[in-house]
């Protein structure tokens, strides 16, 4: 899946380097630290007024540091609100490390690709400060600011540890030259390319792609196959109205043109641990992963039970019916179940889960539309699917932007 799948990525932010403040565990806590609170009570003010104070916030950036302006898409738009549910992310997990920390080490080391430095942070850190002083003018004070000051030193210090030690093992970003374009239906190609550096990745993650049409601005996709022999990669990609990326991979790429690729990333594998059955749940090219887990269970030699529900509005959107049906022909442990209606992603598809087996041993991946999504687990935990066994890239992972 292409741009269905969205992401959020924070600007660069870091402190001056200090002791970084430590997060207390979530795990049995039932009230929230005194940080915490402080911190929603700021972000509660200024959600009326979010534009004004990311406007202030990246002003205060580029006065400061002119040349930083460079490592930013020449629309802001997108990346605006990038900042603000980086911030709602914060508020909402600052008391969880089990969330958090695995969060801000991907995204450090996804920073990478920018150009992020270490010089960066304190910069930035004095503007969202400067930003927040204005604009939370009821809530903010003394306390406030130290509360943020510790949250932000702790946040800044795990991303750029995290980057320091992805510095070591792998470059910031990969060239790949395009060596495929299939276009399946006038709005969906499928893309193959080659990576100039071995490419390291599991069946399931994602990555961010950025193209010479739109510099700085990446979007993240699927891989649509599990890792190959021959290094190539494919991705999914619908066009998507005002998508930048997704439109030019689909009218302009052909091949022989170069794009970049940013570090995999992404929760939603296999556990080969474990012989449980896989529920899975793919709309639109959200089908892309899913194709790609079936091809992992194939190449482990398992034979565990995998279902998969395959979503569309119109049965022309069923791009890659042939290739999940050729597969299910290979190997009968899989079974594929094609679901089309006027609201095949958000609605038919989590109702046709339901009428179709129990499913309550069975460990679940959902890949989609964001609506899709929620509706899914909603219904796969009423039909007895443990949330801890439904496995997704989150509607847009933690906080997600469309673009």
């Amino acid at each position: 899946m292409l741009e269905a799948r969205h992401r959020m990525d924070a600007p660069p932010t870091r402190p001056a380097r200090r002791r970084p403040a430590r997060i207390p565990s979530g795990g049995g806590a039932t009230e929230p630290s005194p940080d915490a609170v402080l911190i929603r009570r700021t972000l509660a003010e200024i959600a009326p007024v979010a534009d004004k104070v990311t406007s202030y916030f990246y002003a205060l950036v580029f006065t400061g540091q002119p040349e930083v302006r460079g490592m930013f898409p020449a629309a802001m738009d997108v990346q605006r609100d990038r900042l603000l549910k980086a911030l709602l992310t914060a508020s909402e997990h600052i008391d969880d490390p089990d969330v958090l920390v695995p969060y801000l080490r991907r995204l450090g080391a996804g920073h990478r690709k920018y150009g992020t430095m270490a010089g960066h942070y304190p910069l930035v850190g004095e503007a969202l400060i400067g930003a927040l002083a204005r604009y939370a003018q009821l809530t903010w004070g003394p306390e406030a600011q130290a509360a943020w000051v510790r949250a932000y030193t702790t946040i800044s210090q795990i991303m750029i540890d995290a980057a320091a030690e992805d510095e070591m093992k792998a470059p910031a970003w990969w060239h790949a030259e395009v060596v495929s374009h299939d276009l399946r239906t006038p709005d969906i190609a499928v893309i193959t390319v080659r990576p100039d550096q071995p490419y390291a990745f599991l069946a399931g993650q994602y990555t961010s792609l950025e193209t010479s049409w739109w510099p700085r601005v990446w979007r993240h996709y699927s891989f649509a196959s599990a890792p190959r022999t021959d290094g190539l990669l494919s991705f999914h990609v619908k066009a998507v109205p005002a998508g930048w990326v997704s439109n030019a991979l689909v009218r302009h790429a052909r091949p022989g043109d170069v794009i970049r690729l940013g570090p995999p990333a992404g929760s939603m594998v296999v556990d080969h641990s474990t012989d449980n059955g896989m529920l899975c749940l793919g709309g639109g090219t959200g089908i892309a992963p899913i194709k790609a887990l079936i091809e992992d269970v194939a190449e482990h030699g398992e034979r565990r039970p995998v279902e998969v529900f395959f979503g569309a509005r119109s049965d022309s959107d069923l791009y890659d019916k042939d290739t999940l049906l050729g597969l299910q022909r290979t190997h009968p442990w899989l079974s594929v179940r094609p679901v089309v209606g006027a609201d095949g992603l958000a609605g038919q598809l989590p109702q046709a889960v339901g009428t179709h087996g129990l499913w309550s041993s069975y460990d679940a991946f959902i890949s989609g539309p964001a609506a899709m999504i929620r509706s899914g687990v909603d219904a796969l935990k009423r039909i007895g699917i443990p949330g801890e066994r439904i496995r997704h890239d989150a509607v847009e992972e933690l906080a997600g932007v469309a673009g």
